[in-house]
């Protein structure tokens, strides 16, 4: 930044302000800018963070709701929950400048930005706790992989023969040093189990990870289906209110009777009855939607999405799709291979390992003629364990059982997956079948029979009772085409997810093995 300063007076109050200025664009240098406009939901004075619902940021992020910083103090007592503010940011950087509370009369037209399946996503992983377990329970796996490859410690120590000397004065005083030579390929095997029990969590995690994804969005199509559907119960609320007016006007005429009367308002009592349950389905599925996110406070948001566009998908396809991709046949396959590392390493368990000791004494016993101490002396001892009682046969036994338990749990894994997928697929079927029915056939028939009905009512043609039954099936008719659509795509969803639900569902972790397990079996579990 370039100062100009044309007197002295000037000077100096000019210079004040480059340095005040001048760090500001230089942290902001290089990095592209953005309008913000948002609207506050909280103000948190401690933290000196504002949180805040934005529009969507074109070219940087969408619409929603999170904590920012702001770059002066007073902001934090010029705003309030409630208003609605512009700013600017900069690329990566979630701090507020200049930040403006937009006056009432200015704020725009009240189009509610909406969150997008992507932001949901994004948030549940950040967010979502079982993603944090995922990362510690890798962090657990990598530790044994290298705590397996380590090899044992020497043990040093005291030495002391005929301390107190004899009648001769003599005794013999010093140390030793002993290290286990560790053969047969013994710490490859544990460390091979290891890798195999790393990988194996490492799955675990993708597993979480589609768990979790397929939870987000299955949420987010029910909710937008109750968005959907609690418009549709507002539409029919404003029929039957409107219904009700005009047969109190028909009635006051003389063309509508009591029981017309009567009806209407049954009509728009079961409308607002209908309405208030639409309500709170929407509101029970945005907590559990939040809750899986992360984000249990997250305020109720408008959700964009398209409803009707279910994928098509076809059965042999999927089928071969999960055989080949779903996480859960992996780790089956990989618990066959853990099995088999396991028997490995069970055999080589009972091969002796080399005990070496080296001893070096001080021998103070007198020597003959001149009574001098011996002096230094050195010694070793080889050794190994001899495999006579124990030759690990109980582990290997075990390991082999383990081998066969592995493979049919991989046949079983298969066979539930395509039990499973065919029924998911009965009722994906079903659903698609039904969704077009109601979108060609009911849908356009039940709108034109409401339409005439109206036409002849108006001409003095028909009854108005009969607009009220048409206009009630039409509505009812809307709510089920929603609800087919819903469950069109639940069905969808779980046979792209492989099945997995529940992303709050605690992830697979390992069982650290107890100390001395290195020359037996790894002691590792998927629990």
């Amino acid at each position: 930044m370039k100062c100009i300063c044309r007197s002295r007076n000037v000077a100096a109050l000019s210079a004040l302000v480059c340095l005040a200025v001048f760090p500001l664009s230089a942290q902001q240098n290089g990095k592209k800018s953005f309008t913000f406009r948002g609207k506050v939901e909280a103000v948190d004075t401690a933290a000196k963070r504002l949180t805040v619902t934005n529009e969507p940021i074109e070219g940087w992020m969408g619409a929603m709701t999170m904590g920012y910083s702001v770059d002066k103090e007073d902001v934090l007592n010029r705003v309030k929950p409630g208003d609605r503010i512009t700013a600017k940011v900069y690329e990566g950087d979630f701090k507020l400048y200049d930040v403006q509370v937009v006056p009432e009369a200015n704020a725009p037209a009240a189009k509610k930005a909406g969150l997008r399946l992507p932001d949901l996503e994004e948030m549940a992983m950040a967010n979502n706790p079982t993603m944090a377990q995922v990362q510690a329970n890798l962090q657990v796996a990598t530790g044994l992989v290298r705590q397996a490859g380590l090899y044992p410690n020497p043990t040093v120590g005291y030495y002391g023969d005929e301390i107190r000397g004899g009648y001769m004065g003599g005794g013999k005083q010093g140390g030793f040093v002993s290290q286990t030579i560790v053969l047969g390929g013994k710490l490859g095997a544990a460390r091979r189990v290891a890798e195999l029990q790393a990988k194996e969590i490492e799955t675990v995690g993708q597993a979480q990870r589609v768990r979790i994804l397929n939870n987000v969005r299955s949420l987010f199509y029910q909710v937008l289906a109750a968005q959907r559907l609690v418009e549709v119960r507002q539409s029919l609320l404003k029929l039957a209110g409107d219904a009700v007016q005009t047969s109190y006007q028909l009635g006051n005429v003389g063309q509508a009777d009591r029981p017309d009367i009567l009806q209407a308002e049954v009509e728009q009592q079961q409308a607002k009855v209908s309405l208030r349950v639409a309500q709170q389905n929407l509101q029970a599925s945005w907590r559990i939607l939040a809750a899986v996110v992360g984000k249990p406070g997250l305020p109720v948001t408008n959700l964009e999405g398209d409803l009707e566009a279910i994928p098509d998908l076809n059965y042999e396809e999927s089928l071969a799709a999960a055989v080949r991709e779903s996480p859960e046949i992996k780790v089956a396959q990989q618990a066959v291979e853990h099995a088999e590392a396991t028997l490995v390493q069970a055999r080589k368990a009972p091969i002796p390992d080399l005990q070496l000791t080296g001893i070096l004494t001080q021998n103070y016993e007198p020597l003959d003629p001149t009574r001098k101490p011996t002096g230094l002396m050195g010694g070793a001892q080889v050794g190994i364990e001899l495999p006579i009682f124990n030759r690990n046969q109980g582990n290997i036994a075990a390991a082999k059982g383990e081998i066969e338990s592995a493979k049919q749990e991989l046949v079983r894994v298969k066979l539930e997956l395509e039990r499973n997928l065919a029924g998911i697929f009965r009722d994906y079927d079903s659903a698609r079948v039904t969704v077009q029915q109601y979108k060609t056939e009911m849908l356009p028939r039940a709108e034109q029979a409401y339409k005439l009905y109206q036409t002849n009512y108006q001409n003095m043609a028909g009854a108005y009772p009969q607009v009220l039954i048409s206009q009630r099936t039409l509505f009812q008719l809307e709510a089920d085409y929603i609800q087919s659509l819903e469950t069109a795509w639940q069905s969808a969803l779980l046979i792209r997810g492989f099945g997995l639900t529940d992303g709050l569902s605690a992830p697979g972790g390992v069982s650290v093995p107890a100390s001395g397990e290195m020359g037996s079996r790894s002691g590792t579990r998927i629990q």
